[in-house]
């Protein structure tokens, strides 16, 4: 019987998350200390646990059938796999930083400048795009003190908060690229396997689609009940059950996390009361 044969980082910070989207996928995953594969029991899986830079070439030899990777790792990388789902975390992006008392008017800025990146092919494209020559210097680890230790006029590197290049006296000027974790798949897969690919993403999706929607219980007036069900979108329209109460109803519905509150807001100003909001564990449509 075939598997679906996925690799996902050892350790790093893209793993915590990608153990969580696999159970939340209701696949039970056994890994023990420094174990590199395990089996599924309740869904034909195997699971490689590899450094992350080693994944998309992994995926390109059809070792892996699939592997979670970050954007960034998997365009500079620039194996032959593809992209099938954007998973919603890991979220960063790869910048340009300067030191603090720069006076940074744009790109041309770097023109003749020593860049320090572990990215030197995501760098290289960004500059050719923007026609600036400048010299890469392609180091590991602690790119921040470059800088700092003269080897360096500016870098190139991962940014969540920004906090790191404050500590190291540096300040973000440009964006080469916003990154977050993808599946990737190879792109030679037989049908079978393809088929095991589907239903893990139709999993991936109906956890992704929850964790963007809330399930939401409200108490509403009678006299109120149609203006509050036009302010509630749900997947088709709210649910309506009547109270012990004459005169009010219950009324069940989903909202999206971005118009959350704002929806709050208006449904309390139209009449709704005891209003309960539930996370959802795995949404369907």
């Amino acid at each position: 019987m075939n598997k679906l044969k996925i690799a996902i980082q050892k350790s790093g910070r893209l793993y915590d998350e990608s153990v969580k989207l696999l159970k939340d996928c209701g696949i039970d995953l056994k890994n023990g200390v420094n174990k590199l594969k395990t089996e599924c029991d309740n869904f034909p899986m195997e699971i490689y646990f590899l450094r992350d830079d080693d994944i998309p070439q992994y995926v390109e030899d059809a070792v892996a059938d699939v592997g979670i990777v970050g954007e960034n790792v998997f365009y500079e990388k620039n194996k032959k796999a593809e992209i099938v789902e954007q998973l919603g975390f890991g979220k960063c992006r790869l910048s340009v930083a300067v030191g603090r008392g720069e006076q940074y008017d744009g790109v041309e800025f770097l023109n003749g400048k020593r860049i320090a990146t572990t990215y030197p092919g995501l760098l290289r494209q960004f500059l050719d795009k923007n026609g600036i020559k400048a010299e890469i210097h392609e180091i590991s680890g602690s790119v921040e003190i470059a800088p700092g230790i003269g080897l360096a006029d500016a870098i190139v590197d991962l940014v969540s908060s920004g906090s790191t290049l404050f500590m190291n006296g540096l300040k973000e000027v440009e964006t080469v690229l916003k990154s977050q974790a993808v599946l990737i798949r190879n792109e030679r897969l037989d049908p079978e396997v393809r088929q095991l690919l589907e239903k893990f993403l139709f999993r991936i999706r109906a956890v992704k689609k929850a964790r963007n929607n809330k399930y939401i219980l409200l108490n509403a007036p009678n006299d109120k009940l149609q203006e509050i069900i036009r302010l509630l979108p749900g997947m088709k329209s709210p649910t309506v059950l009547p109270l012990a109460e004459v005169g009010w109803s219950s009324v069940h519905s989903v909202l999206s996390e971005n118009d959350f509150w704002e929806i709050i807001e208006r449904l309390k100003d139209a009449g709704a009361q005891g209003i309960l909001v539930v996370p959802i564990e795995k949404m369907v449509i």
